[in-house]
């Protein structure tokens, strides 16, 4: 898939940007047969795209076998009917090689996560990600957190990189965005994508609609895809009133539940999985699993949220 192909199926608002959790068995080995299940579920929903094994999947725990086998099994599940986006991340040299590994089991994109630990200058983080473009063919997405926080001159020269197609924010400074938006409008007018990608982003998406980020992940979409699809056609038509009723109702007691543990955006979302959909397993170390008492609490707010889809009706 070519940068614009992909960068225009991605812009069709068919429904929420699915980000799979990576399915391991009892002995800890990742079980595809769960992960081809749970991604097929996904798909089925409505999911306008799978982006496998990055942050919500644990690519931090994969080695580059397991990574390239869930990226493979993510592509022969969507069988073409969505996009697959696969992580890539560490350092440079390890960074092109997961690349080439998603590009060799048919990925159609990457997602750019930040480079490892190191807190990089500019100049440093511009030099990582263009190597990472210049690797493959693959249609590559910058995301921009905690040691990797991008100026607007900086995402302007991105935007300039033959492969970079968009910016995924994980840093919630709106401010910052709005200069990046204006200063990538300005200087390299077309068709350069944005997507909100702070955990649980149906909490800010309000906000960021208001910049012209329309794009989002949903790891809620993981466990609920019912109410991350309610959501997310609430945003598209307009209907602010239903999407105030999810946010009060389930979103934001959701990311309080999220804020009591360290971690609890990816195990509390597997939890969720586990608690509705195939077995797929714990996390790996160093996360952990959330304790009993909030895996309760979350499935009597999910029972909750699909309550409200109901009462709607």
């Amino acid at each position: 898939m070519t940068p614009a192909s992909l960068a225009v199926r991605l812009m069709i608002p068919s429904g929420p940007l699915f980000f799979p959790v990576t399915a391991f068995g009892p002995g800890g080995d990742v079980d595809l047969d769960a992960y081809r299940a749970h991604v097929r579920q996904g798909v089925e929903a409505g999911a306008a795209a799978v982006f496998a094994c990055c942050g919500t999947g644990e690519f931090h725990a994969l080695t580059p076998e397991e990574f390239q086998e869930c990226v493979r099994a993510a592509v022969a599940e969507t069988a073409g009917r969505v996009p697959v986006v696969a992580g890539t991340g560490y350092g440079t040299a390890l960074a092109v090689r997961f690349a080439r590994l998603a590009e060799e089991a048919g990925a159609d994109g990457l997602l750019a996560l930040p480079p490892y630990l190191v807190a990089a200058g500019q100049e440093g983080l511009l030099r990582h990600y263009r190597a990472v473009a210049a690797a493959t063919a693959l249609p590559v997405i910058v995301y921009q957190r905690d040691n990797a926080v991008l100026t607007p001159e900086t995402v302007v020269e991105l935007a300039r990189t033959d492969g970079v197609i968009g910016l995924k924010d994980g840093v919630g400074d709106l401010g910052l965005m709005q200069r990046i938006v204006s200063a990538v409008r300005t200087e390299v007018p077309g068709g350069f994508l944005y997507f909100n990608g702070l955990p649980t982003a149906e909490q800010t998406q309000l906000a960021y609609r208001a910049l012209g980020v329309t794009l989002y992940s949903s790891a809620v979409f993981c466990f609920a895809p019912e109410l991350a699809l309610a959501f997310h056609r609430a945003l598209h038509t307009g209907d602010d009133a239903t999407a105030h009723r999810l946010l009060d109702g389930f979103f934001r007691p959701f990311v309080e539940l999220r804020a009591e543990g360290r971690g609890y955006a990816v195990s509390l979302v597997k939890a969720g999985v586990r608690l509705r959909g195939p077995d797929v397993g714990e996390v790996r170390p160093p996360l952990h699993e959330p304790a009993a008492e909030h895996v309760e609490r979350l499935a009597r707010l999910t029972e909750r949220g699909y309550a409200l889809l109901a009462d709607a009706r």
